[in-house]
């Protein structure tokens, strides 16, 4: 199975070092000419998690991103979820015929209130048995330092997904595999939103113990959004019968790849989304936090999609709803916060 990743960021970089970890050949599409000479020189990417190198002889990199995804069966796309459209428009609708695709993209596509499933079927027909998911909870940094990580891998083609993620395993990498496309997006598209709140609650200096009901309320809104779309694997303490793969018992994905990434991404000093949050919470602008960080919190975004989207889930979102009232409308943090205290239980 070859892979072609599109994408240079810091998650993108991560996934490549675990393929080529794993002695796997790859193609690897990067912005620009700049980029890929460093990289082939260097054996490293110059602007995201420099400490992790590559064996280049099994990468090949290129800008052209046509000839990337025409050569390779099995496509990865690790951008961002507000550049994915400007990434993906110079491909012909035909683009991804016969091939599987992989999303790293731990957002909603802000243009048009997307999943990428969604999008990639919209534009590209792109059956969703072919396509799959990876999340987390992990951070790319951690992952980059080969510090002990666990992936979860989603795709309604469970078969297919467990061969996918057998590409991923390593010393310091495991992996976990499902069949919850849509709801391992959406909750990877809310603990973002989460984290930021969390952020925002510690610039404004509210402690460890309102933080732990924070977040403990803030996995409850996300259970109930997500048993309002349509989900159910989201109760904690449940396994629902024997592995197909294994023969052990189910995981219990409610308790890792929703519950585990939206602890590690509140918690963690390496969330970007926290420390966007904490910025605001100190008192700094939207525009001037993203000046500041020149880095992308998905959060932000993803606050607004959500926002829209559940004015038809009609979920009880007061949590997030107020975090969009912070970041869109200029509500002060306080006086949010103030709601946000009256609402928690």
């Amino acid at each position: 199975m070859q892979f072609g990743i599109i994408g240079s960021g810091s998650w993108a970089t991560p996934l490549a070092k675990i393929l080529t970890d794993n002695k796997k050949t790859d193609k690897w599409w990067v912005r620009n000419e700049d980029i890929a000479s460093h990289i082939k020189k260097r054996h490293h990417n110059p602007h995201y998690l420099s400490s992790a190198y590559f064996d280049t002889s099994l990468l090949s990199l290129g800008t052209d991103i046509k000839k990337i995804v025409s050569d390779s069966p099995v496509i990865i796309i690790a951008v961002p979820s507000a550049y994915v459209v400007d990434t993906l428009q110079s491909l012909q609708s035909d683009a991804f015929d016969g091939k599987k695709v992989i999303s790293a993209v731990k957002g909603i596509l802000p243009q048009d209130n997307l999943l990428l499933n969604d999008y990639l079927e919209s534009q590209f027909h792109l059956e969703l048995k072919n396509y799959f998911t990876i999340m987390g909870p992990c951070h790319a940094e951690e992952v980059a330092a080969e510090k002990l990580s666990y992936l979860t891998f989603s795709g309604v083609d469970e078969l297919t997904a467990v061969d996918i993620a057998a590409h991923f395993k390593t010393d310091y990498l495991n992996t976990v595999v499902n069949d919850d496309v849509y709801g391992v997006q959406y909750a990877a598209i809310l603990k973002n939103i989460y984290a930021l709140g969390a952020g925002i609650a510690h610039g404004l200096e509210y402690g460890d113990n309102f933080l732990s009901v924070f977040i403990a309320n803030c996995a409850d809104e996300m259970a109930g959004f997500l048993r309002q779309v349509g989900i159910h694997n989201i109760q904690v303490g449940v396994h629902e019968g024997e592995d197909p793969v294994t023969h052990k018992r189910r995981t219990n994905y409610a308790a890792s790849v929703y519950l585990g990434d939206l602890l590690v991404t509140c918690y963690s000093l390496y969330s970007r989304n926290r420390t966007f949050g904490t910025m605001i919470g100190k008192g700094y602008s939207v525009k001037a936090t993203q000046l500041e960080m020149n880095m992308v919190a998905e959060g932000y975004n993803a606050s607004r999609c959500i926002y829209i989207i559940n004015q038809n889930v009609k979920a009880e979102m007061p949590v997030a709803e107020t975090l969009f009232r912070i970041l869109w409308e200029q509500l002060s943090p306080s006086r949010g916060f103030k709601h946000i205290e009256e609402v928690l239980v």
